[in-house]
């Protein structure tokens, strides 16, 4: 069987629908439930995102039907160097269409996005654990730079103000709870009968 024909189209007014529908698998699949995706998707927030003169968006579509999606946003590689760079901010391939070269359909629109906007570099951020696609974008030559890390202001504050860590059980207390177990009579099901 070969690879499927796949057609990736930059999202217009058009193509809003489509992409909100796959929008909200995804959030699902990321474990918001259904009702909160929906509300989330329905508020206004995405079709207004998707109108912002530095956010590109493209739906792929496999035999008609939506597959994927890749969200691009103008930035800087760094905000201290000045490299215009174009950030993958989502990439997102529905399971039923996933190994088919969709993902790939995606990013090779991505990179001539780049390369019309003369930006040299593609930056994204890839969930550490998703060993899976960090190998996706490993074999495609992305390459680790930083480890973003993220944390709610008001975590950020009260371990700053010295908020007291939870204690933690010593070692001697541990060893001690090893011996008695240790010492302890052991249950022998040969001679229960």
């Amino acid at each position: 069987m070969g690879r499927a024909l796949v057609s990736v189209q930059r999202v217009d007014e058009g193509l809003h629908s489509q992409f909100i529908e796959l929008w909200i698998t995804h959030r699902i699949e990321g474990g918001t439930t259904p009702e909160a995706a929906q509300r989330l998707a329905l508020d206004g927030t995405l079709r207004n995102a998707l109108q912002r003169n530095d956010i590109c968006t493209f739906i792929a579509s496999v035999d008609g039907r939506p597959a994927g999606y890749v969200v691009l946003a103008d930035s800087t590689r760094s905000l201290l160097v000045d490299s215009p760079c174009v950030s993958i901010d989502m990439l997102f391939v529905h399971p039923d269409f996933r190994r088919q070269g969709v993902g790939r359909s995606l990013l090779t629109a991505a990179g001539r996005y780049a390369d019309r906007q003369g930006c040299e570099h593609l930056a994204s951020s890839v969930p550490a654990g998703d060993r899976e696609a960090n190998r996706f974008f490993a074999r495609l030559g992305f390459a680790p730079e930083t480890v973003r890390r993220v944390a709610t202001s008001a975590t950020m504050q009260r371990k700053l103000a010295g908020e007291p860590r939870p204690q933690r059980v010593s070692l001697d207390l541990l060893q001690r709870r090893r011996d008695l177990r240790a010492r302890a009579p052991r249950h022998d099901p040969k001679i229960a009968g």
